[in-house]
């Protein structure tokens, strides 16, 4: 822990329990006065007492980590970068921004308002991109008033499913224990074996459930499983390597074999809509094949034997590039953790259709990701993993390594898929992985400076800059000009 002054986090699990400070100290084995002490931060808390506190009331340690002060932060300077003009001004006082300082104070000393700041952010991001999409829908049908404007809908202001779905697994580090356990379960007792799971997936599904299951060259919609529950016939797309055919029937066998647990822990995550919810049960069922093809603890034991080698580890179990790096990112059992990893998938245009995070590095959500950033550089090497060590504003610094992945059309003419996967993890976990070899990674000035977008990075002379962070003026001086949105035209000859 690089920060160990948590006395608000500390008195806030003691009044959750509604217990007094002697209470506490007696359950802790301290003494009252050093725990009024550490209420106070006054004096920093120690790992000993941090196990203490684990010990006694099963606390997750992450909850007293600088993991979640960073995520805090980093979403905090966001939100208020994206505040409207003019308000910032307001909210710092004579004429100055909220400053750094202020947000990790807030951050540190009250999480709980942290959260609910972003919270209310966030729903004021939605209400925005809704009401924005409704007006342009409206003035395509002739709708709205004279200048297009769309009427205010009841509910406007209800979060986005798939974005609800996304923070129910950030919160949770990436890691569902319910399922992994489950899934490590079923493939002992199936004896699914690394690389040859297919075969006994489908056998599996012949024998308890009367699945049968077949190749189709033109799925619908380019799907990839179709599941006909009347016919007991499981379509799947031709062409599929044997581990995507092992994954599609690990998913569908997650409905069959789990759909009672999936639903209590879609039900239970407090979503606010059924199209939340269902998109929570894909998305569970996903991670329970995830786990059933890669179980935990024998992927860990691969995964560290190799140093993290995703090639290496593909050809073992016979998956590919993306499934690997998703696995990895879930690898958060507290008694066997593996290195805290982030996962993204971008397309060329920057798009993010998957991103996952079982530490503290926070994707931005506005104003898209920075160019300077190896996922983009890796569609210029397609196929070849491209490492790259970088730093972000605060001083943190990451290795991450990326590569291109790609599925054919549907046949010619049809366009295929191709995106930018990458994992990424804190620099201080990097030796641990293979791609670690040959980078200086104690020097500082060997990091890539990169940020989480131009409208929230405050570094002033980035060459990729593509427009000043938000609520920051634009340096117009016609003489030391370092920063032109636009080319300027030449005036037009006379004549």
């Amino acid at each position: 822990m690089k920060k160990t002054f948590m006395g608000v986090r500390l008195r806030r699990l003691r009044e959750e329990r509604g217990m007094t400070q002697v209470a506490l100290a007696r359950a802790l084995d301290l003494s009252a006065s050093y725990l009024n002490q550490l209420e106070q931060n006054q004096r920093p808390l120690t790992v000993p007492v941090l196990l203490k506190i684990n010990a006694v009331f099963g606390v997750d340690v992450q909850r007293f980590s600088d993991d979640d002060e960073a995520r805090l932060i980093t979403g905090l300077r966001e939100a208020l970068a994206d505040l409207p003009a003019g308000v910032g001004a307001d909210v710092g006082g004579e004429g100055d921004a909220v400053s750094l300082a202020e947000i990790r104070e807030l951050a540190a000393g009250m999480p709980a308002v942290a959260r609910t700041l972003l919270a209310l952010h966030q729903r004021h991001r939605q209400a925005l991109e809704r009401l924005e999409a409704l007006s342009t829908q409206n003035t395509q049908w002739g709708l709205g008033d004279e200048r297009g404007a769309a009427p205010r809908l009841p509910g406007a202001h209800a979060p986005m499913a798939y974005e609800e779905v996304r923070d129910f697994f950030f919160a949770r580090q990436n890691h569902i224990a319910d399922l992994d356990d489950a899934a490590e379960l079923f493939a002992a007792q199936w004896s699914l074996k690394p690389g040859q799971a297919d075969e006994a997936l489908a056998q599996r599904l012949a024998q308890a459930h009367g699945v049968r299951v077949v190749s189709v060259v033109d799925l619908p919609g380019q799907a990839q499983r179709v599941f006909d529950a009347d016919s007991g016939v499981l379509q799947l797309a031709a062409g599929l390597e044997p581990g995507q055919r092992a994954f599609q029937m690990a998913t569908q066998l997650a409905f069959l074999e789990v759909s009672p647990l999936l639903g209590r822990l879609a039900d239970g995550a407090g979503l606010s809509s059924g199209q939340a919810r269902a998109l929570a049960r894909i998305g569970l069922a996903n991670y329970f094949a995830g786990a059933l093809v890669l179980p935990y603890a024998a992927f860990l034991r691969a995964a560290e034997a190799v140093r993290y080698d995703i090639d290496r580890l593909g050809h073992q179990f016979g998956v590919g590039f993306e499934t690997v790096c998703h696995r990895l990112s879930t690898l958060q059992r507290p008694s066997a953790r593996g290195v805290p990893f982030f996962f993204i998938r971008v397309d060329r245009a920057g798009n993010i259709s998957k991103r996952q995070s079982a530490t503290h590095f926070h994707f931005s959500k506005i104003g898209g990701t920075c160019p300077l950033w190896n996922v983009y550089e890796a569609f210029a090497q397609p196929g070849r993993i491209v490492p790259q060590l970088a730093r972000m504003p605060d001083g943190r610094a990451y290795l991450w390594v990326a590569r291109t992945v790609s599925r054919g059309g549907g046949g010619w003419g049809s366009p295929g898929k191709e995106f930018s996967v990458a994992l990424g993890c804190d620099v201080r976990h990097a030796p641990q992985l293979v791609y670690s070899q040959g980078l200086d990674l104690a020097n500082p000035d060997g990091a890539v400076p990169i940020g989480m977008g131009c409208k929230v990075c405050e570094r002033p002379a980035c060459p990729q800059r593509a427009f000043p962070p938000i609520g920051r003026a634009l340096d117009v001086n016609e003489n030391r000009s370092r920063f032109a949105p636009y080319p300027v035209a030449a005036a037009p000859a006379a004549g």
